[in-house]
């Protein structure tokens, strides 16, 4: 339970920090795309705890795969409800662009923003490794220089299951955008959860850029641009396509509805017919 003890107390630090600066930077709007940095530092570097666990908590800690699941889901939850808005994913933050949502400045630093979170997220885990509090951490960061990678397939294998769990994920999100938080958030939590469960022997299903760019792209096995193709390339063709499929047009790129036929609301009423002269 020791090892389980320290890894409740590293979440706990992160979380309270990565709230802590979402709250004090949602006062100021023009900054927002910083808050987006701390949602992808808390997601990071948590997520790599529990892939930590997953890796050598088992037969190190005696954590099972039971409790892995369940810490992935809180973790998910809670960066539901701190990070609210800020989802700490460039695919999202590209969409609400393609949906003319977001101009290209704002997006493309918060992309940048969260990018940078997911490498600070790297960096204070391997520091966390280095500490060596536990037999699990003394283990993980002796492999830390030979991590395993997240890619358990072909380049093409890859990218075809992250292309379609980025377009399930992507698609049920449109339709839940405007729920209620108390449905929306849990609904993708489980959601994310279900997809990293079940696509574990393949690609861990990540359908997130900037969250596979932290946690797998430092792994051998894979070139910096394979890893793009089954992580970034896959994700944002996903997202299109999912898009494509819920409004029938991209409104960034295409002003005319590809799929659907809009109806019109209002009829034009029929000019009458001028009356017969009586004789």
């Amino acid at each position: 339970m020791s090892g389980l003890n320290a890894s409740l107390g590293y979440f706990l630090s992160v979380v309270i920090f990565s709230g802590l600066l979402h709250t004090v930077l949602r006062r100021w709007p023009r900054f927002s795309f910083v808050s987006e940095f701390a949602s992808s530092f808390m997601l990071v570097a948590c997520w790599l705890e529990i892939q930590t666990i997953v890796e050598v908590g088992q037969w190190a800690g005696g954590l099972g795969q039971d409790v892995t699941v369940t810490m992935l889901f809180v973790l998910l939850l809670i960066h539901g409800v701190l990070c609210a808005g800020t989802p700490g994913n460039p695919s999202l933050a590209v969409q609400k662009f393609l949906q003319v949502e977001a101009c290209a400045l704002p997006t493309a630093l918060a992309v940048a923003a969260q990018f940078i979170g997911a490498h600070l997220a790297l960096l204070a885990a391997r520091y966390y490794w280095n500490l060596e509090l536990t037999d699990m951490h003394t283990i993980k960061n002796l492999m830390s220089s030979e991590c395993t990678t997240s890619l358990m397939v072909s380049v093409v294998q890859g990218f075809f299951t992250e292309c379609l769990c980025a377009f399930s994920f992507h698609l049920i999100q449109l339709n839940l955008q405007r729920r209620s938080a108390l449905i929306r958030v849990p609904l993708i939590a489980f959601l994310l959860t279900f997809f990293s469960h079940t696509a574990r022997s393949y690609t861990s299903a990540y359908m997130n850029p900037s969250l596979a760019y932290g946690l797998t792209f430092h792994c051998p096995g894979f070139t910096l641009k394979e890893y793009a193709v089954v992580y970034w390339l896959s994700s944002l063709t996903g997202m299109m396509l999912a898009l494509l499929l819920y409004m029938g047009h991209i409104p960034r790129l295409f002003t005319k509805n590809l799929l659907y036929f809009q109806k019109t609301r209002f009829r034009v009423p029929k000019a009458d017919k001028p009356e017969k002269k009586k004789k």
